[in-house]
């Protein structure tokens, strides 16, 4: 997992409310269990004017022009800002796999479903939840040429004007994200132990092995 310190990027506004995880990445596209790939589909239905498939080519698909991404002056932006209850619906896992395949890794927004906002600490996401008031209030000045700066090690967000707001995050979910740990880094961090209560295991338990057999 890519660590996550500080990251100064275009803002997307999605002003959306309650965007369910099928329209982040349709069920159509669950099929594969890969983590990458997933980008182009991210946002489908709203993206394009047609239906997509599974590894179709999404180079020459019709885009619908008043979507936000489709959008010239938000290309290559990596922070997304949403409206409350970001992510419902289903826990599939591809819903944040999509976003940070497309190339975001901010999410900001007033609150987030549960399931969806453990899985994007989990894939190098760092979702932060501001105020009703905050999230409307950079709403306003969202559009072409609107920038933030996000520190994870301060949990500051920037405006262009040097206008600071906090955020809060759980310790050791802003831990893993600054040293990009996910569960298996983390559980690796610890490998030496691991290697060795193995090898205990091993020469006081052998018939636990297959080469004992």
């Amino acid at each position: 997992m890519k660590a996550f310190r500080r990251l100064t990027s275009r803002v997307v506004p999605l002003d959306r409310a309650n965007v369910d995880t099928d329209a982040i990445i349709p069920k159509q596209f669950l099929k594969s269990i890969r983590r990458s790939g997933f980008g182009p589909y991210l946002f489908d239905e709203w993206r394009y004017l047609d239906r997509g498939e599974p590894d179709m080519d999404c180079t020459h698909r019709p885009l619908n022009p008043d979507f936000v991404l489709n959008q010239p002056c938000y290309y290559g932006a990596r922070i997304l800002l949403a409206r409350e209850n970001f992510g419902c619906g289903s826990s599939r896992e591809h819903a944040p796999w999509a976003l940070e395949d497309y190339g975001f890794r901010v999410i900001i927004a007033p609150s987030f479903a549960d399931i969806f906002f453990n899985n994007c600490f989990k894939n190098g996401i760092l979702p932060i939840v501001l105020d009703t008031k905050t999230v409307a209030g950079l709403f306003d000045q969202a559009g072409p040429g609107f920038d933030l700066t996000v520190d994870l090690a301060t949990q500051t967000i920037t405006t262009r004007y040097g206008d600071k707001i906090h955020f809060d995050i759980d310790p050791s979910r802003k831990y893993r994200l600054l040293n990009g740990l996910d569960d298996i880094g983390l559980t690796l961090q610890h490998a030496d132990k691991i290697l060795a209560y193995e090898a205990s295991r091993r020469r006081n338990a052998p018939w636990l092995f297959p080469e004992y057999a």
